[in-house]
């Protein structure tokens, strides 16, 4: 079994807080319950490999029932280490797959030379999740996407989709009979990236296929990390923000009725009266930050 380098107090710290950060998103969103088997997706990159570790450190300690089958898929791709995973598996002592499905001649046969492999490669896999899920009697489907990746798509789908849309930590799939679930949605990929190099885990990398990576990906990825740098915290922010989200002030009239909004001042207040009174309170800001000195001098009449 892998184990980590060190047990200093900053290891410990890192580990609390990831473990914590789960724990809160499977809360948050009821991602996992009594009963559920859940299918965690190892591709042997230091997301997933975290990802299986806190949920089977949570398994110990939850207060529901919940079984875990650890699932790699083998897209026959040249060159990959297809004992690595099983030996890893093996040591751990859990219920785990390994399912062998040839796409990586599917994507080859495809996709142009030269030309980005991921999106076509991504949904032939999950074709193959779904399917095994089924088999294996899943009724939850565990990814390993963290924070940066969810602000990212959501950018991506603004500059490239003209949508605003991000990876959602729930969902269900189109046919309805799995939950896909990203137990890592706050967690920042800094802190598993640093959890991984700790843990020592046996790290597969994703160039096996020789395609470049996704380049609008890449390009947003160094934008927010720049912007992070430029602003530390930013990246969190942008995260919250999806969560406390004000539809009225947006433009979607499909998610605001803007059609039916109108008026609804009080019978006995004059609007017009309002927005001068408004503009007046304005313009005796504006004059005190100027330092200049307004005398107000009543009316005989009182007005």
């Amino acid at each position: 079994m892998s184990t980590p380098v060190t047990h200093s107090n900053n290891f410990l710290r890192l580990q609390k807080r990831l473990q914590s950060a789960v724990g809160r998103a499977i809360a948050d969103f009821n991602m996992i319950e009594g009963g559920d088997t859940v299918l965690a997706c190892l591709s042997g990159g230091k997301d997933s490999y975290t990802l299986l570790t806190i949920l089977l450190a949570l398994q110990k300690r939850a207060p529901v029932d919940f079984r875990i089958i650890a699932i790699n898929l083998d897209q026959k791709q040249p060159g990959f280490p297809a004992d690595v995973l099983p030996r890893y598996l093996e040591s751990l002592g859990i219920e785990y797959r390994i399912v062998e499905a040839d796409t990586y001649s599917i994507v080859k046969e495809k996709i142009p030379e030269g030309k980005t492999t991921c999106s076509l490669c991504s949904r032939l896999r999950r074709g193959v999740i779904y399917r095994s899920a089924k088999e294996l009697g899943a009724n939850k489907i565990a990814l390993g996407h963290h924070r940066d990746d969810i602000v990212e798509t959501l950018f991506l789908n603004m500059f490239f989709g003209g949508q605003m849309k991000a990876m959602p930590p729930k969902l269900a799939t189109d046919n309805g009979r799995h939950v896909v679930i990203r137990p890592l949605a706050y967690c920042a990929e800094k802190d598993i990236a640093a959890y991984a190099r700790q843990m020592a885990y046996p790290i597969i990398p994703c160039d096996l296929c020789g395609s470049q990576e996704n380049l609008q990906r890449r390009k947003v990825k160094d934008m927010l990390q720049a912007w992070e740098r430029e602003y530390p915290g930013r990246s969190e922010k942008i995260f919250r923000a999806l969560a406390n989200v004000t539809p009225s002030h947006l433009a979607d009239t499909g998610l605001y009725d803007f059609a039916s909004l109108s008026a609804s001042a009080p019978d006995d207040e004059d609007p017009l009266f309002d927005t001068e009174r408004h503009e007046a309170g304005a313009a005796l800001n504006l004059a005190h930050a100027n330092g200049t000195h307004i005398t107000f001098v009543r009316h005989p009449d009182g007005e």
